[in-house]
C-alpha cells in the first residue's frame, strides 16, 4: 500500500532536503577555507622555525586536520546523499551489460 502525500507534505519533504544539501556545501566550503588557512599558518610557522620551504610543505604534520576533519565531511555526505551517491542504478545497470560482453 503506498502513502499518498499532500502537496504540503511534498514541500516540507523537499524543503528539508534542500536545507540538508545546503548545510554540507556551507560545511564542504568552511572545510576548504579553513584548513588553507590552517595549513598555511602551519607552514609559516615551521619556516620560521628553521625548516626550509619544501621541508614545510612535505611535512604531514600540516595535513593532518585535513584528513580528520575529511572523514567528518566523507560521513556528511554519506548521510546527506546516500550510499547511492557512490551506486546508482544506472552504474548497476552499465556493470551487468559491461560484464556480459566481458563473457562473449
Amino acid at each position: 500500500m503506498e502513502k499518498g502525500f499532500t502537496q504540503e507534505q511534498k514541500y516540507v519533504s523537499a524543503r528539508k532536503r534542500v536545507e540538508k544539501v545546503s548545510k554540507f556545501y556551507k560545511h564542504l566550503v568552511t572545510y576548504v577555507v579553513v584548513n588553507i588557512f590552517l595549513s598555511t599558518i602551519f607552514i609559516i610557522g615551521d619556516i620560521n622555525d628553521g625548516d626550509t620551504f619544501n621541508e614545510a610543505i612535505s611535512d604531514y604534520h600540516n595535513y593532518k586536520i585535513w584528513l580528520f576533519w575529511g572523514i567528518g565531511i566523507f560521513f556528511q555526505a554519506l548521510n546527506t546523499f546516500g550510499v547511492r551517491m557512490f551506486f546508482k542504478k544506472d552504474w548497476e545497470e552499465r556493470k551487468i551489460k559491461e560484464y556480459m560482453n566481458e563473457k562473449n
